[in-house]
């Protein structure tokens, strides 16, 4: 389904009935990330993800976009909804936008799970973003398949699970090239650290015990949060829920089950 929010059609799926639970995916992703997350919540929440603008089926106008904007494309699309609280589940770039919301609307966020992510990218990183800007602008997405799935998985399980990185790879593959190109602009200037003091819902920060150096920014992060905890998955990389899916879920279903209202 289709909603025209902030300027751009934003593509979503609503399923199931309960809380309201909000799925953000990963840069190079699309909604489908969420699909086994969602056939587990649904008969006891009532579960919304979307496309985040310039990727899926959402519009990926041209240009920089920025955290703020994302995070007023997801503001658009909750009240397009009539949705006017819900917990919050984002991976990767999904929690960046849910840090920058949570702060600029405190009281539609009840809960908050952060997971692969970071609140902070060092100044010595912005190379590394400019150079990815400039691969997909001259050659479009394909030179970033292969290297994507090499930081988001282990190699034993890039190896035992080719089906999935087919899969995986089929989404970075079609991600929009102006859409992942907006995105990268916006990722790298996230620096919310010291405001997470402010987020007063209950917090729960996730990562794979692989994704260096995210565990490093999950830890700063769950330290400052005031009231958020930290769940370390073992044997997984940037992307935990495909990776060690049952133990990731029971960390998000006993964080959510605690904290519904």
């Amino acid at each position: 389904m289709k909603l025209k929010a902030n300027g751009i059609d934003i593509n979503y799926e609503i399923e199931g009935d309960g809380p309201v639970v909000t799925f953000s995916h990963s840069l190079a992703c699309n909604l489908g990330m969420w699909d086994d997350q969602v056939r587990a919540l649904k008969g006891r929440y009532r579960v919304l993800r979307f496309d985040t603008r310039g990727h899926g089926q959402s519009g990926a106008p041209a240009g920089a976009y920025s955290l703020e904007q994302l995070s007023d494309d997801l503001k658009a699309l909750l009240d397009g909804l009539g949705i006017t609280a819900t917990h919050f589940v984002g991976l990767s770039m999904g929690g960046m936008i849910g840090q920058v919301f949570a702060l600029k609307h405190p009281a539609m966020v009840q809960s908050l799970v952060l997971c692969d992510t970071t609140s902070r990218y060092p100044a010595a990183a912005a190379p590394i973003w400019e150079e990815r800007i400039k691969s997909v602008g001259a050659k479009g997405m394909e030179p970033m398949v292969a290297p994507t799935l090499e930081r988001w998985f282990t190699a034993p399980f890039r190896a035992r699970r080719r089906d999935l990185m087919e899969r995986v790879g089929a989404m970075i593959r079609s991600t929009p090239a102006p859409g992942y190109i907006g995105c990268c602009h916006a990722i790298p200037k996230i620096n919310v650290t010291e405001r997470l003091r402010d987020v007063r819902c209950p917090a729960l920060v996730i990562v794979g015990e692989q994704d260096t150096p995210f565990i490093a920014h999950s830890e700063r992060m769950a330290k400052t949060l005031p009231h958020a905890r930290l769940a370390v998955i073992p044997d997984a990389g940037h992307s935990p829920q495909f990776e060690s899916p049952a133990a990731w879920f029971a960390a998000l279903t006993g964080f959510l089950d605690e904290v519904r209202v």
